[in-house]
């Protein structure tokens, strides 16, 4: 029985992943480094250390990857600030798992300032007892640390735990972590994700999931 939720934050929580493809886009122009949207997508997943590694090898040192990150997450936030909310049916979700007494938890490649960015905006910080973010783990996804560092601080064992994520590399995190999960489709096609055990299945968003179902298997 799962008594445990995770969240992938950015296009499991929020919409937002087309707002940080195009960020990227403009930010990798600036430093030299011409790509297609196709090609960001395809290339700029992980944590923000990874991608630029991925992308640029040692060109730069990691004070100045961070500083390329810190103005990509800026110029994020700018643009995403009028159409900040959360993913249809996620606010009566989360307050369905407070009803119920169910830990719940954020696992996340984002940047501390951008969880806090739409924790506090849009007001949900209580509904989580845990939030580990891209500073709280040595290994990015599909490693589970992340997974694994929520569950340990709810103290639930990540058999227990229930992921909701939007991208294959988040599946198959959870499922490196031993967790099922629920795939929220705003970024990625349903036939991404056929290959991948821990999926239980995928929706557009949270309107259809009725935690009464989910709990009991």
């Amino acid at each position: 029985m799962h008594t445990g939720l995770i969240f992938d934050m950015d296009g499991t929580m929020v919409d937002n992943m087309m707002v940080h493809h195009r960020a990227w886009q403009q930010k990798l122009a600036e430093v030299g480094l011409s790509l297609s949207l196709d090609e960001v997508v395809a290339k700029c997943h992980g944590t923000n250390d990874d991608i630029l590694v991925r992308l640029f090898g040692d060109k730069y040192t990691f004070e100045e990857r961070d500083a390329i990150s810190y103005a990509k997450e800026a110029l994020y936030r700018e643009v995403f600030l009028p159409d900040l909310k959360l993913v249809d049916g996620l606010h009566r979700l989360l307050d369905e798992g407070k009803k119920r007494g169910l830990k719940m938890g954020i696992g996340t490649a984002a940047r501390p300032e951008n969880v806090d960015f739409v924790v506090d905006t849009l007001g949900i910080r209580d509904y989580f007892g845990a939030i580990v973010t891209a500073h709280d783990v040595t290994k990015g996804k599909p490693d589970p640390e992340v997974f694994l560092k929520v569950a340990d601080q709810l103290g639930v064992a990540p058999e227990h735990c229930l992921v909701f994520e939007d991208s294959p590399t988040g599946a198959k995190t959870a499922y490196n972590a031993g967790m099922k999960c629920i795939v929220i489709t705003t970024t990625h096609r349903s036939e991404e994700f056929t290959s991948i055990p821990s999926v239980r299945r995928c929706v557009p968003d949270y309107t259809s999931v009725r935690l009464e179902e989910e709990l009991i298997s």
